[in-house]
């Protein structure tokens, strides 16, 4: 199997995590500036990936499997991060439902698609504007909040501002969720016959 520009890029992402977690917990000066670059650099990474495949037509089944599992770490291993720094009080709370939230959607909706693909509905519930949005402004919080590491005023100032934007994200996360749910519904209500898979018995 040939690896294209593209799944390296994303096999690139993938490998920016660890960096990310080192960076995050080692105490030097400026560490949350470049946490978040390093953040930065795999969110750019995202979107080049897949601004190269559909420009070049160079898509694969490896990258095609490999894009989301690699945004999902991204996003999991940061909300990750900042929920284990904001232990304690109502801001850590805050902060630990609204990961669980995003986390909870992006599995679920995984599941949804990957079923849906199995009976053949797979661009039912393919991405809508709505799920941009929450991506979009869910990359802009977490950088926000990885940079307001440092716990000096102005930091304290920036860190109520990405609470506020992932609050919003996760408010979006729900309302992206319940659209892909309701675009799917049908099809779990049973209302489209489902086909068996080969191998499986009738």
């Amino acid at each position: 199997m040939r690896i294209n520009l593209p799944t390296w890029l994303t096999l690139f992402r993938v490998l920016l995590l660890p960096v990310m977690v080192v960076v995050f917990y080692w105490q030097f000066p400026g560490h949350n500036i470049t946490a978040a670059i390093v953040f930065l650099l795999a969110a750019i990474t995202d979107w080049l990936d897949g601004y190269l495949a559909r420009r070049m037509n160079l898509t694969s089944a490896f990258g095609a499997f490999l894009d989301p599992v690699a945004d999902k770490l991204m996003v999991a291993v940061t909300l990750f991060l900042l929920v284990e720094s904001h232990r304690g009080g109502w801001p850590g709370i805050l902060m630990a439902v609204t990961a669980a939230i995003i986390v909870g959607r992006e599995i679920s909706v995984s599941a949804l698609r990957e079923w849906m693909a199995e009976i053949g509905m797979r661009a039912t519930v393919k991405v809508a504007f709505i799920g941009k949005l929450k991506t979009v402004m869910q990359m802009v919080a977490l950088v926000v909040l990885i940079v307001q590491h440092e716990k000096s005023a102005e930091a304290l100032r920036l860190y109520h501002i990405g609470e506020a934007l992932l609050v919003i994200a996760g408010i979006l996360t729900i309302w992206s969720g319940v659209y892909y749910l309701r675009a799917a519904w049908p099809s779990l209500r049973g209302d489209h016959p489902i086909p068996v898979p080969r191998g499986e018995d009738e």
